[in-house]
């Protein structure tokens, strides 16, 4: 099934269950727990992120040819870093370049994101995969500046200013993709692809995230795992980076699942 979050046009927030055609049939219930989908066609005024994540964790360095680029040593076990619930962003809106903290070296990251859909700790790689609701695109927008030089090498502060996770346009279940480390992934900005390989690539493979977040630590149901990007990204351009700038437009594109796009602005005043 894909899952869309959406708002009608007396500016109510549902979720719905996207169809072949295009059109959208409201789904009734919590997505996380007993939910149905309705006859009643939704009337969508506008996409938003497909669900509100409880908690974002996101994986860095845990795509093999980007670990080579960032020339960084492949990683014994996951590197694991937090993004704040409110960096959150819906298809279509604004990535803000900050104006209080400034930043001139914001990236772009495309992302296999995984939905936990149920409150689990302790898991077994083996079972992993059963305690997940589905996939989404994500966009680990990256401030370099504030990731590498300004905060002593911690990564939070240049991971998580508002906008700086977009995610959508829709989740796809676990039905319709039965192995998450066998999907093309790319970025495009400005219509140039800059970003184009696959989730195979990954160190450390969607099962064993899972096992390693939850281990001795609950993750609640709505949790949102960033897996991680591959090579191609804005820092490493050469001959120069390749920053974000106001004006431009960054589509993430993952197989069966769509694609993400977002205009990129300066934060207003």
């Amino acid at each position: 099934m894909k899952i869309v979050r959406y708002s009608n046009p007396a500016g109510q927030i549902n979720y719905g269950a996207e169809q072949a055609d295009g059109s959208v049939l409201r789904i009734e219930g919590d997505i996380f727990g007993t939910h149905k989908v309705t006859a009643e066609k939704a009337t969508v005024s506008k996409l938003l992120a497909p669900f509100v994540p409880s908690q974002i964790l996101g994986i860095g360095l845990n795509y093999r040819h980007h670990a080579n680029e960032s020339n960084m040593k492949i990683p014994d076990n996951p590197v694991l870093f937090m993004k704040g619930v409110s960096s959150v962003q819906n298809p279509g809106d604004p990535i803000y370049l900050p104006s209080q903290l400034v930043s001139n070296e914001v990236d772009y990251e495309c992302e296999l994101a995984v939905v936990i859909g149920r409150t689990c700790k302790n898991v077994k790689k083996a079972d992993a995969l059963k305690y997940v609701l589905g996939y989404t695109c994500a966009n680990d927008v990256s401030a370099r500046d504030w990731q590498i030089r300004f905060c002593g090498g911690q990564w939070v502060r240049g991971k998580t200013f508002d906008t700086f996770c977009p995610i959508g346009p829709r989740l796809v279940t676990t039905d319709e993709i039965p192995n998450p480390n066998a999907l093309k992934i790319a970025t495009h900005l400005n219509g140039q692809t800059v970003q184009d390989w696959t989730t195979a690539d990954m160190i450390f493979d969607v099962p064993r995230l899972i096992e390693f977040l939850s281990a001795s630590t609950t993750l609640p149901a709505g949790t949102l795992i960033l897996t991680g990007t591959p090579h191609g990204v804005g820092m490493a351009a050469k001959p120069t980076p390749r920053w974000l700038k106001a004006g431009d437009e960054v589509t993430i594109e993952v197989e069966k699942i769509g694609r993400l796009t977002n205009p990129v602005a300066q934060e207003p005043a």
